[in-house]
This record gives C-alpha cells, sequence and structure tokens, in this order.
C-alpha cells in the first residue's frame, strides 16, 4: 500500500476521491415532483415565488409524474392560462438536467419565442436553481457550450431550435424532446416541424420522450386537440363539498346573475348588460349545489386525498394527455372568468376565450358542406340511367397527383353549370415510372353513353403538377405535346382574389427540360366555388338547376368526406382576419382537388351549352326534343340511312367535343350499374 505523505496534494487528491465515489452512487428514486419540490425554486417576479409547493396547484403534480410512468412515450398538454404549463416544462428540463441527464431538444414556434423564453423563463430559472446551474457549463467556458441555441451540462446537451428552422433539427438527435405551443406552429417545406421534432428521437427507442404543450386553436385543425384525442384522455376530477360526487369543471356549469346561456354555442343570448360576475359560482352537476371560490379551491386541493385527481377516459398505450381549464387554477377568481367571456364576447372575440380560459377548439360556422347530407341525396338519385345524365352535356377531367398513384373525377356539365359526377378512380403506380401514365390515357380515351344514345368523350382535362421536383417534371413530361388534346397542366395558387384560371406561363422543371404550357389555378376562389354549390345542393328544395351537384347512387361515404374535408375558417393575426382552409390532420381531401381541377377545364374551354343541347337535342330546360338536321341547299336526299351522319359542329376555335367514335375498347370498367356487370381492369379502384 502507498504511503499518503509521498502524495504533496493529498488533500486534492482526497476531494478527486469523494467526489468520484459520489458519482457511482445512483441517485434516488424520487418522482419529478418529489425532486422539483426538493430542488426547484421559482424565480422572483413570478405570482408565487420561492420554493416550488404543489399543494398549492396538486393538479400540477400528476402532470409532471407522468414523465416517469412505465412505458410512457409522448404526452400532451392542452391546457387554458393561468395553469403553469411554463412551470411543468421547466421542471422536466431541470430533472432532466440534475437528477436523470438526458440530452434534451426544446422548441418554440418562433425565434423570438425561443429569445422570449430563454430571457425570461429559463434564465431566471437557472439563476434562481444553483443546484441545477452548478451542472452546467459556464457561458464562454472551456469545459463546454453555453449560449442562445445550446447549453452543455455533465450527462447531455440541452439544445434550442424554433418550427420555422429545420435545418437546426436535422443535426442531432436526442431522448428527450419538448414543443411549446404546438398550434401556432406553421409547416415548412419540409414538413411539420412537430413531426420533425419527433423523428429526432426515434432512434432511441422505448426510452425516447416526447413532451408537447400548447392552447388550442381551430377546430379540426388544431394539434393539441388531436393529440389530446389520441392520448388516454385525462381530466383532473373533484368531489362535490356537498354530495361528494365526482366531476370535472365544465363552462356550462359556472353560474351567475344574468346568465342565460348553457354554453358557448348560444353565447348570444348573454348580449345584455344586465350581468353580476360578482356573484359567479359553480353548481354541481349531481346535487345541483352552488359552489363559491373558496368551496372549489378547497375541493381542488383535496381531491386527490380523496381519490380524485386526474382520470383518464381512454386506456394508457404509452401517450398520455392532459386537459386543464383555467377554471382549475386556484390563483383565478370565477367572477374575473366570467368578467373575461364578458369581455371578449362584447368585441366578438369569443374565440380567445373558448381557447385560452376553457382549453378548447373554437368551431366556426365556416364554409363547409355537409358529407351525410351528399350521401342521401346521392342515394336517392334517380338520373342516372346512362352514363352521362340527359343534362350532361360537356365532359371534363380533374386529376391530382400522388407519390403513389393518379386520382381522376370525370364531371358532365351542363346549363348554368349544373353537374353529374360520372366517374371516380384510383390508378395504382409511381408517377415516376411509365405504367401509370399509359393507364391514365386508357381513361382519357374512355367515352361513356349519353342517355340520348349518343357516344360522348373526354373533353378537357387538368393535370395537377404539384409536389416535389422529380415528380413535377413526371407531369411535366406527360403534359407536353399534349396540349391539343385538351390535357392541361396546372399547379394550384392561394390567394384570395386570384381567377380560378389564369393565362398560361412557359414553365420547365429542370435547365435541360423542355417548357410547358402552366395555368395557374385560384384554389382557394375555385373551392369556394365548389363548397358553395355543394352546400347549396344540401339545401336545395328541388333537384336540379344552376349550380346543382348530382352524384352517382354507387359512391361511398368516403368519397364524400373528402370531397368536403375542408373548411373556411377565420382567425386574426396581429388582428387583421384572415380566411383560410382547413382540415383535419390526416384528413384526405383528394376528392375535392379533382372537382376543383375538373372546373378549371370547363374554365379554359368555356364551352357553348347552347350550341351543345342543339346537338344532344336537350332543351335549356333538360327535355328531349326531336333533332332534325338540316341538309345542304344543293344536296338531294339520297337513299334511306339508318344512321345519318350528325351535322357538323359550328365552327370554332376550339372543337368542343371529340369526334364521336362508334366503337372502341374500353379499357377502363366502370361500376357494375353503369356497365352491366362488365368486370373491371386490375389496376383501376373505383369509390
Amino acid at each position: 500500500m502507498a504511503n499518503p505523505k509521498q502524495f504533496s496534494n493529498l488533500e486534492a487528491v482526497v476531494a478527486a476521491v469523494r467526489r468520484a465515489a459520489r458519482q457511482l452512487v445512483p441517485p434516488p428514486k424520487l418522482l419529478p415532483s418529489e425532486w422539483a419540490e426538493a430542488n426547484v425554486r421559482i424565480p422572483v417576479g413570478n405570482a408565487k415565488p420561492g420554493p416550488i409547493r404543489f399543494d398549492n396547484a396538486p393538479y400540477q403534480r400528476g402532470m409532471l409524474d407522468v414523465i416517469k410512468e412505465p412505458g410512457i412515450r409522448r404526452v400532451d398538454y392542452m391546457t387554458g392560462a393561468q395553469l403553469g404549463k411554463t412551470t411543468i416544462q421547466q421542471c422536466i428540463t431541470g430533472y432532466f438536467i440534475a437528477h436523470e441527464p438526458r440530452s434534451q431538444i426544446f422548441v418554440q414556434p418562433t425565434q423570438g419565442d425561443v429569445q422570449t423564453f430563454q430571457e425570461t423563463k429559463l434564465r431566471p430559472m437557472l439563476d434562481a436553481n444553483p443546484a441545477i446551474s452548478k451542472l452546467m457549463a459556464k457561458q464562454r467556458g472551456r469545459n463546454g457550450v453555453n449560449n442562445s441555441r445550446i447549453i452543455s451540462y455533465i450527462g447531455g446537451w440541452l439544445m434550442f431550435s424554433w418550427a420555422g428552422s429545420p435545418k437546426t433539427l436535422r443535426g442531432r438527435s436526442a431522448p428527450v424532446t419538448q414543443a411549446d405551443e404546438v398550434d401556432g406552429m406553421e409547416a415548412t417545406a419540409e414538413g411539420d416541424p412537430v413531426e420533425l421534432l419527433a423523428q429526432r428521437a426515434a432512434t432511441f427507442g422505448d426510452d425516447a420522450l416526447s413532451t408537447r404543450s400548447s392552447t388550442p386553436t381551430i377546430k379540426e385543425a388544431s394539434r393539441i386537440e388531436t393529440g389530446f384525442l389520441e392520448g388516454d384522455q385525462r381530466r383532473f376530477y373533484v368531489p362535490c363539498p356537498d354530495c361528494g360526487h365526482g366531476q370535472y369543471l365544465k363552462w356550462s356549469n359556472v353560474t351567475w346573475k344574468g346568465r342565460q346561456s348553457t354554453g358557448t354555442d348560444d353565447a348570444e343570448e348573454d348580449r345584455h348588460p344586465n350581468h353580476e360576475p360578482e356573484t359567479a359560482g359553480y353548481a354541481c352537476e349531481a346535487c345541483g349545489s352552488v359552489w363559491d371560490d373558496g368551496a372549489r379551491i378547497a375541493a381542488i386541493r383535496n381531491a386527490e386525498k380523496l381519490g380524485f385527481g386526474w382520470k383518464a377516459a381512454k386506456p394508457f398505450k404509452g401517450h398520455a394527455s392532459f386537459h386543464a381549464p383555467e377554471m382549475l387554477s386556484t390563483f383565478r377568481r370565477l367572477r374575473d372568468i366570467v368578467q373575461s367571456y364578458l369581455d371578449k364576447l362584447a368585441v366578438d372575440d369569443l374565440q380567445s376565450f373558448i381557447n385560452v380560459s376553457l382549453a378548447e377548439t373554437y368551431e366556426e360556422k365556416g364554409e363547409k358542406a355537409d358529407p351525410s347530407g351528399l350521401l342521401s341525396l346521392a342515394l336517392a338519385e334517380t338520373c342516372y340511367t346512362a352514363d352521362v345524365p340527359m343534362g350532361g352535356l360537356y365532359l371534363t377531367a380533374g386529376i391530382d397527383m400522388q407519390m403513389d398513384r393518379l386520382e381522376c373525377e370525370v364531371v358532365a356539365w351542363g346549363v348554368g353549370e349544373e353537374s353529374w359526377s360520372v366517374d371516380y378512380r384510383v390508378l395504382w403506380g409511381d408517377p415516376l415510372q411509365g405504367d401509370v401514365w399509359d393507364d391514365l390515357d386508357d381513361l382519357l380515351a374512355t367515352t361513356y353513353t349519353h342517355a340520348s344514345g349518343r357516344v360522348i368523350g373526354i373533353s378537357a382535362a387538368c393535370l395537377d403538377t404539384g409536389g416535389t421536383s422529380g415528380y413535377t417534371q413526371a407531369a411535366y413530361e406527360y403534359s407536353r405535346g399534349r396540349t391539343g388534346r385538351r390535357l392541361f397542366a396546372i399547379k394550384g395558387i392561394p390567394g384570395w382574389g386570384r381567377p380560378i384560371v389564369e393565362k398560361p406561363q412557359r414553365k420547365q422543371s429542370g435547365k435541360s427540360a423542355r417548357k410547358v404550357d402552366l395555368f395557374l389555378v385560384g384554389t382557394d376562389e375555385s373551392k369556394l366555388v365548389v363548397m358553395r354549390r355543394l352546400a347549396a345542393t344540401v339545401g336545395a328544395k328541388q333537384r336540379g338547376g344552376p349550380g346543382y351537384c348530382h352524384f352517382p347512387p354507387d359512391r361511398d361515404a368516403e368519397y364524400f368526406q373528402q370531397l368536403t374535408a375542408e373548411k373556411l375558417l377565420t382567425r386574426y393575426v396581429k388582428g387583421q382576419p384572415i380566411r383560410e382552409w382547413h382540415k383535419p390532420d390526416r384528413a384526405r381531401n383528394e376528392a375535392l382537388d379533382c372537382r376543383v381541377y375538373a372546373l378549371a377545364a370547363l374554365k379554359i374551354m368555356q364551352p357553348s351549352f347552347k350550341r351543345l343541347a342543339e346537338r344532344y337535342g336537350v332543351t335549356l330546360e333538360g327535355e328531349v326534343v326531336e333533332r332534325r338536321p338540316k341538309l345542304p341547299p344543293a344536296a338531294k336526299p339520297g337513299p334511306a340511312n339508318d344512321n345519318p351522319a350528325p351535322p357538323p359542329p359550328p365552327p370554332e376555335k376550339l372543337r368542343e367535343e371529340p369526334e364521336p367514335v362508334a366503337k372502341q375498347t374500353r379499357p377502363i370498367k366502370r361500376s357494375k350499374a353503369a356497365m352491366g356487370g362488365r368486370r373491371q381492369s386490375s389496376w383501376a379502384t373505383r369509390f
């Protein structure tokens, strides 16, 4: 054994050995809430500075401890104001720095949000908690990094990013990812920032943990609401002080003198001056007794002790989700919440109250058609006695391109742009390969039987060229040289006030590629036209007429869900209203896109329905008339012919219809109702 006296720096050696020995001791088994109460101080400047105490807000304990539940992989917090969401996220960050070191990524909506969070929340918290900050690298130090982008500490690092900077996420992966105010994040050219963040932790498997928090925004367009519904849907139950019945707090049970509404749907009933917010209380849903603020706060603080607290509505499968409205706050009085409601109602800003106070999504009565109503009308449709009903005079097709398929709708148009959906096909195949384009050629060459007995073909079609450069180039190559066949390349452009179709532009995909005529389609305005026509169809007192939309009885519910997937909503940005089309996450809208493109093809061609009606022997009212073709004056009657030739079309710059084809091979079979039970080809799928 070495003689201790041989070390000149014996004290330093002993100290080093002791530090090393402490690192070998495993950390105590503490729940995150227990660790936080022992180690975290809320900095000065907050409502309750000093050591954190969850007895003041007992609902926060479960929201924090969930990160250590066995099998947990994801947590979603859908919260209102004054609930301590930021405190919970700070405690999670500190826990994975000081107690259970892991690398972390923290994402905010914008770069300014990141800076504000660091300056007003994180840095003051670290300064108030030396036990945490001493483990982190010093600013401008030699032993690690500590700046506005990343902070290193013993056992890991903490990186900051924002939704508009996907490049900062690509270079690093971490087992713990946190995203704040996810409903305020906008998608980038590389995709949804929340999903990009999730990919940063995917390599860690079961050790990965993702937390997402936000106040919700618009129904069916809210990331946090989607996350809440996908999780186990936990709500905080409190007991009634009088009858003991457990319940979670609802706005409909808040009562005060002057309230006439029963919820937010009928909030207009409260537009009168005779309100007394100071009388606000909470009515038990079981016995009806009204709690004052003291009874409500006591019920919240005693909930877990009495066997209540967080209760899930769905089984736990690794994904926990929490809903916490402002009424759950022990620092907020009901009279103040009621006054906030009345103030927002007075300035027509009920959405902010529903989002921020109730932690619920706001559902506007925007432009949207009813899919079930359209399905019911289709099932009762009787005009489809042939492929194309009598009123359908002109066929166009809209083609939507996806990475593994083309989807196409064939629409017949009549007087006043009354429409009949004739066919809908899904052509499976990679657009980067040639087979699916051959199938599209066959589809566009298909002819249909008109109710008059004539054969009618597709007169014009619009092909979507959106997507990545490779798919855009494939669409360009297919469209090039087919303009004479009325196959037009299009690209959807958002923006209000744009025409449905603008004049074509010469475009190319790649420097060496040949140019193609590209028509720009105003998607906002065209969707509005389509959606209003669909809504008017559902509400029409009689079938048919200008703008009316007919559908065959064999269309299923999925088709109508796609056709009506989007809703026109209004959101406010810096006080200015902005109208936008929204669709639920993961909802499909290919049928809507196809209908828009079919309408665009009609607008490009601008056919004369009066002349077409004469050609097909149809009056403008849709009745069949006897068609008597006129012979040239000098011509003499010839021998009888059972199949006289049709009269020549009137001279126009563009033919309105391809020449009828008497016989053809149908490469694509339609429904049994339309085709008399003929066998469908293997590559096409019909709704």
